[in-house]
């Protein structure tokens, strides 16, 4: 074994020398330099097999075991990152990228606020106790089932001459308040998300009879300028935070062969990035709803925004959709190249037991 450890000793020493180095700065480092750091983890890891069966040397296997590992890292590890950059990231691609992978819990509950968006619409249209029982009027808010034409339109016309200051203060209720309701929808689904379900469904039922009366009083044009610029991004969150909360739910009725703990732990880390994606979401919605809405853009205008936040969205969840696939491609190519180093090491390990049994012969 002493011979076999002065033949290698040299290629770990240069091993362990481009580790330190790469650990210092990868990006300094030549393309030679990583294809030769490359080269001796592979061999490394050879001498780590052929030394696990020829020796009991449990400090030699120790210091390969290391220095394979912290070359490892190094190579298939993807690398740190700054703060800023991971913001940067989950920004461009990140929170796309994980709306993607959730998709079905996502489309479940888009399809159940749908589902109650039309329900509430055709019983606000068709039945007025209905209409009254949904809306909930009070005194201090002349939409109502009952209200004219004119009421209406004052009511979508109003706020266009508030100072800045008064917007801003509207922004913040805004925010808060959609924040705080997208949060218990979410929250609420590890009771195996049967409020979250409630939830969607009631919000959606609650948007279905606005448009109706909108609808009765022949002022639709005008009700979905008012609405769709920020509805968009801000029904778009409340649809996320729902389907996070199905995520919650199904992590607590059917973890699979995890415990309920682990499971809902890992459903829990999607959850925390949902909130901030979703809540930047809701932040650009009360933004459009204090600013926007309350200005005198024209009706032809204020579609072409919500055209183009439409527009947008889908670019940006479609860019999600190309990168996860990418993604997943690396990862079976790294799953691949993995299988073909784990059988190159048994084939190490089995030709040095077979040379251990022909040298006792």
């Amino acid at each position: 074994m002493s011979g076999f450890v002065a033949r290698n000793k040299p290629e770990w020493d240069e091993l362990e020398a481009l580790v330190f180095k790469a650990r210092k700065s990868l990006r300094r480092m030549t393309p030679e330099e990583l294809s030769r750091l490359d080269l001796l983890y592979r061999r490394t890891t050879q001498h780590l097999s052929q030394v696990a069966t020829r020796t009991q040397d449990a400090k030699l296997i120790h210091y390969l075991n290391g220095l394979t590992a912290a070359a490892h890292s190094l190579i298939y590890l993807p690398p740190r990152k700054s703060i800023w950059t991971g913001c940067s990231d989950f920004i461009v691609e990140g929170f796309a990228r994980l709306i993607v992978r959730r998709w079905r819990y996502h489309a479940t509950s888009a399809a159940l606020m749908l589902i109650g968006g039309v329900l509430g619409y055709f019983l606000s249209l068709y039945d007025i106790l209905a209409a009254y029982a949904l809306m909930m009027p009070c005194g201090c808010d002349p939409r109502t089932p009952g209200a004219t034409k004119e009421q209406l339109i004052e009511s979508l016309r109003s706020g266009r001459d508030t100072d800045d200051g008064g917007k801003f203060l509207f922004a913040s209720f805004l925010f808060s308040h959609n924040l705080k309701v997208g949060i218990t929808a979410m929250g609420l689904g590890i009771l195996a998300a049967v409020p979250t379900m409630i939830l969607m469904i009631y919000n959606g039922m609650l948007l279905g009879a606005f448009a109706a009366m909108h609808h009765r009083a022949g002022i639709d044009a005008e009700l979905w300028a008012w609405i769709l610029p920020h509805g968009i991004p801000e029904l778009g969150a409340i649809v996320l935070f729902g389907g996070t909360g199905l995520l919650l739910g199904h992590a607590v009725v059917s973890p699979g062969k995890l415990t309920r703990a682990e499971s809902l732990k890992r459903a829990g880390m999607d959850a925390a990035q949902t909130v901030v994606g979703a809540g930047g979401m809701l932040f650009l919605a009360a933004i459009l709803e204090s600013y926007l809405r309350q200005s005198h853009l024209s009706t032809p205008a204020r579609l072409i925004v919500a055209a183009a936040s439409a527009l947008f969205w889908t670019a940006f969840i479609l860019h999600g959709y190309i990168r996860e696939r990418a993604a997943q491609r690396e990862g079976l190519l790294d799953l691949a190249r993995l299988k073909e180093e784990t059988e190159l090491v048994r084939f190490e390990v089995g030709r040095a037991r077979d040379l251990d049994a022909l040298q006792h012969r």
